[in-house]
């Protein structure tokens, strides 16, 4: 459902939005946007091309609860030996992770929903489909108890979790069920089952924690290091990633129709290193293994410089071969509107997600996705990390061919 607001013509909608990318500049969203070992030997779940075949992958009994650890680590294993599963398997960077997991030889267990995708589009056979050579586990993340028994059911042991999960709408009750309480139910049932280490997908933003899901987020990554430092046992790796591409191209098309390409201020207020969606896979899926990675929070960008969004509609016209035409829009827009629903909300309790979703807004059009230097009070660039080969000229120039067709960010819009 799109929750919609609209004050002297400005109408805003939640962040996580499709149409936004349809209508504003991108820079709006998340560029938006728990160590014990196996208690039984290693179990090599086999990855079946053929859909019946993998509703059956797993022929041994249910795991048993951890109830002491193992003197050998995962990490001395091959690939093939290590059964990972990632949660938010069938969201738009879980997917890829899946994909670059088995890809590098690990047994992936999946979990999904029996509907998954955005409203639930995504029958059984299309999520098998999606997630093909992975093991799928139909269960839901949001309840610990549905979740433990499908993991025991699916008769499996855990080595890693992988948790892709977020909150498609960044609504206030749906932050915390999925970007706290839905994470959290991986961490215990995935340590029940032996997982000895967990890597979150978390966001860049987090440094900052002024929206409700930044908060639900920030507290989970500190029962996460909690968690590593009550028990020797456990590690974690934490991924703050910048913006995304598909997070960036929501104007391509109204470019190219000659619509002029929207800004707040003078287009520099925040800045970000995009990182492809292969590519933030690709570092995710280094972080099972990698010691180097251990008990960390980690930023990540893509390669190349930072760029504001006057540098990235600078890109797309330079592409299209046109003058670039550019608009801009006051901050202060934003700031009267979210004072206005801010006012409302206290009336109408309803809207409480309407003046989150303001907020978000306003957050992703003037905070930089980079590094925070408290020392400075400033973002930093280069101490931004960059990682991968994919470029925004790149996606920018395959948007311009292909279209955005597959770059859905939510299920709600924004503006």
């Amino acid at each position: 459902m799109s929750i919609c607001t609209a004050f002297n013509g400005l109408t805003l909608h939640s962040p996580k939005a499709e149409s936004f990318r349809r209508l504003l500049s991108s820079h709006f969203i998340n560029h938006i946007q728990v160590r014990t070992a196996p208690f039984a030997p290693s179990l090599h779940l086999s990855r079946s091309p053929s859909k019946k075949e993998r509703f059956h992958v797993i022929s041994a009994s249910a795991a048993t609860p951890v109830a002491e650890s193992s003197k050998l680590s995962f990490r001395s294993k091959k690939p093939e030996d290590i059964n990972v599963l990632v949660v938010g398997s069938t969201g738009y960077i879980g997917n890829f992770v899946v994909k670059e997991l088995v890809k590098r030889g690990f047994n992936v267990i999946a979990l999904a929903r029996e509907r998954s995708g955005i409203k639930g589009r995504n029958d059984k056979d299309k999520t098998l489909e999606m997630l093909n050579g992975a093991n799928v586990c139909f269960s839901d993340v949001t309840e610990l108890d549905v979740l433990e028994k499908s993991l025991s059911d699916f008769g499996a042991s855990i080595d890693v979790v992988v948790s892709c999960l977020a909150s498609r709408n960044g609504g206030v009750k749906d932050s915390w069920k999925i970007d706290y309480e839905a994470t959290k139910n991986s961490l215990v049932a995935g340590r029940k089952f032996g997982a000895s280490h967990f890597v979150l997908l978390s966001a860049i933003c987090v440094q900052k924690p002024l929206l409700e899901f930044q908060r639900a987020k920030s507290k989970f990554e500190a029962a996460l290091a909690k968690q590593a430092k009550d028990d020797a046992g456990f590690t974690y790796s934490i991924v703050r990633p910048t913006a995304f591409f598909k997070s960036l191209g929501g104007q391509v098309d109204l470019v190219k129709d000659g619509k002029p390409y929207v800004m707040f201020g003078d287009g520099k207020l925040c800045a970000c290193k995009p990182i492809s969606e292969a590519d933030l896979a690709s570092f995710i899926a280094d972080c099972v293994l990698s010691e180097n990675k251990i008990n960390q929070i980690l930023p990540i960008g893509g390669p190349g410089k930072a760029l504001t969004p006057l540098e990235q509609g600078e890109i797309l016209f330079r592409l299209l071969g046109k003058e670039p035409k550019f608009l801009k829009v006051p901050i202060e827009i934003m700031d009267f509107a979210i004072g206005v629903l801010d006012f409302l909300v206290k009336i109408f309790p309803s809207l409480e997600d309407a003046a989150e979703f303001g907020k978000i807004g306003r957050y992703y059009a003037a905070e930089s996705m980079l590094v925070w230097d408290p020392e400075t009070g400033k973002y930093n660039a280069e101490k931004t990390p960059s990682y991968g080969k994919d470029t925004l000229e790149e996606f920018f120039e395959k948007v311009l061919r292909e279209g955005m067709a597959g770059q859905e960010l939510g299920e709600q819009t924004i503006f």
